[in-house]
């Protein structure tokens, strides 16, 4: 996969945001930040892409193969389905 486009690159920055912003309690900041997307298609792209470039670095740092990685996450997801939001 080559690089984001820079209309891509920023759905990517703002999708970060919104993670960012709700880690640091800034709950009406994700929202504004979900709010400019724009369109769901907008929504999902910046996402997915955050998704694969994170798992990409990821990748990258623990020279795990992106199989394990979704193994593991897909293991994590499963562990913690059903309880309650902290």
């Amino acid at each position: 996969m080559t690089g984001p486009t820079p209309a891509a690159a920023e759905l990517v920055q703002r999708a970060a945001g919104v993670i960012a912003a709700k880690h640091r309690g800034d709950l009406a900041g994700a929202e504004e930040l979900l709010a400019a997307f724009g369109s769901e298609q907008a929504k999902t792209l910046g996402f997915y892409l955050l998704a694969d470039l994170s798992l990409g670095l990821l990748r990258t740092h623990s020279g795990q193969s992106l199989d394990d990685l979704v193994r593991e996450l897909s293991l994590l997801v499963a562990a913690t389905a059903g309880l309650p939001d902290a």
